[in-house]
């Protein structure tokens, strides 16, 4: 759940061996590409998965890690997440001016970032976070990226920074991470605001956005969770004043088609496409940060929760968004053909 202030800008037990990608408290920073680890059974038995999900905009990782850090700790070793990801996390990614950048690692080439990446190591080498693996995709300056922390008992299959899973970039502005694991698909998106105005290009970048995620839940190839901030609300019931949102205007601008008129986020024709893609997807969904489940995968929710509430902002942690979590039931091993039942 987003709190609306004003129009939104423009800018709006694991093996030993490490994954690519993969960052532990603590560490230096990791290549960037899809990282790949060892999955499949153990000693004859699946892989054990993570069930107990939390995502969360933090409106500047860092700024939280500042200022909100003991306050977020205490909420993340209450609900004890197995997976935690992070939309809005604003870091840039390593490389010098000019040069190429590494999306994977944080910047840590001048005085400045050095410091900041400290924070952040420090952030995250205390509990209960010291616990989780942290892979990163980052944009290029303070702007987007997303981070997923993994607890280090569960071992993702794979872990992909770009809807086509195939290719080794990032997603422009690090909008995207994709955990596979055995029985099911983890997407993590920050998906880009619509803006106000078609001849600045963000209404041409939220429609293609929108197509290529209607492609990659159609082939999907797996059960998946989608959670993050998917920056669109479907319906009147997800907005606090519906007429305000539908007529809103910035500095009385009004956009020649009026599929696009309205509160970024509450167009319709944001509300349309995403209603095809949740057509396509027939998931669960809540308000502006969502988790959506496949089908196969509704019938293990056991809750999905927004932690904060009011304008007050409470359980916000400084963010303008809260957190919402989902957990589901554990999944029950299917018997192999032929392998006979245990005598009680």
């Amino acid at each position: 759940m987003k709190r609306f202030f004003q129009p939104v800008p423009k800018d709006g037990s694991p093996s030993k061996k490490r994954l690519a990608g993969a960052a532990e408290p603590g560490d230096g920073p990791t290549s960037a590409g899809a990282a790949t680890g060892a999955g499949g059974d153990v000693e004859g038995r699946p892989t054990e998965e993570p069930f107990k999900f939390l995502t969360w905009n933090a409106n500047s990782l860092l700024l939280r890690m500042k200022s909100d850090w003991p306050a977020f700790s205490q909420l993340v070793a209450r609900l004890d997440p197995d997976v935690i990801c992070v939309q809005e996390v604003r870091m840039p990614a390593a490389g010098s001016k000019g040069a190429p950048k590494n999306p994977s690692e944080l910047k840590d080439d001048t005085s400045l970032s050095r410091d900041e990446k400290q924070v952040v190591l420090r952030a995250l080498s205390a509990s209960p976070f010291k616990d989780y693996r942290v892979w990163w995709s980052l944009s290029d300056s303070k702007y987007a990226g997303t981070a997923m922390f993994i607890k280090k008992k569960f071992e993702p299959k794979k872990v992909s920074f770009n809807l086509d899973r195939t290719s080794s970039k990032h997603e422009a502005d690090g909008r995207v991470i994709i955990a596979e694991f055995e029985s099911f698909l983890l997407l993590n998106t920050y998906s880009p605001n619509n803006g106000w105005k078609e001849e600045e290009n963000a209404f041409q970048r939220r429609r293609k956005w929108d197509k290529r995620m209607l492609e990659f839940v159609q082939h999907v190839d797996k059960p998946l969770i989608w959670c993050g901030d998917l920056n669109v609300s479907h319906e009147e019931i997800d907005v606090s004043h519906p007429d305000f949102f539908s007529s809103a205007k910035l500095n009385g601008y009004t956009p020649p088609n009026k599929e696009d008129c309205g509160q970024p986020g509450f167009t319709p024709a944001e509300r349309r496409r995403f209603g095809n893609i949740l057509f396509q997807y027939r998931g669960k969904r809540m308000r502006i940060d969502y988790f959506l489940v496949s089908e196969q995968l509704k019938d293990r929710i056991v809750s999905c929760e927004m932690h904060g509430r009011g304008i007050e902002l409470d359980g916000f942690y400084g963010s303008d968004h809260c957190p919402v979590s989902l957990e589901l039931s554990e999944a029950v091993a299917e018997e192999a053909p032929g392998q006979p039942k245990p005598s009680i």
